[in-house]
């Protein structure tokens, strides 16, 4: 009994341990959040082609409750002026993907932010 004693606390030690780095892996690789922004070509540049990617924008980008961010992301090509994106960012990876939306689809705080009616 005395064995199992000793070992309790580096039993504890390593579940602690182990469950910290699901957590941590959780919200480094699988934790995402969507920002919405509104295409302003004078606010992009071209940079060497890397990836097929061409242009980087960086933008002014609003989360589903009208929290503000600047993000940056690549495309192969510019995109339609005053378009709306939807921005899947992750925290370590930056822009995970990005998809055109219509001015319906833009949550009721971000058409605040970016003054749409």
């Amino acid at each position: 009994m005395n064995s199992i004693k000793e070992k309790m606390p580096m039993i504890i030690a390593i579940i602690v341990a182990i469950a910290l780095c699901g957590v941590a892996y959780y919200f480094l690789v699988y934790q995402q959040s969507n920002y919405y922004t509104q295409i302003d070509n004078s606010k992009i540049a071209s940079i060497p082609e890397t990836g097929g990617m061409k242009y980087e924008y960086t933008l002014d980008c609003y989360s589903e409750n009208g929290k503000k961010k600047e993000i940056k992301f690549r495309t192969s090509r510019e995109l339609k002026e005053d378009s709306y994106l939807k921005l899947e960012v992750m925290v370590t990876r930056g822009v995970k993907s990005w998809e055109e939306v219509q001015v319906n689809e833009l949550p009721e705080k971000v058409k605040t932010a970016l003054n749409v009616e």
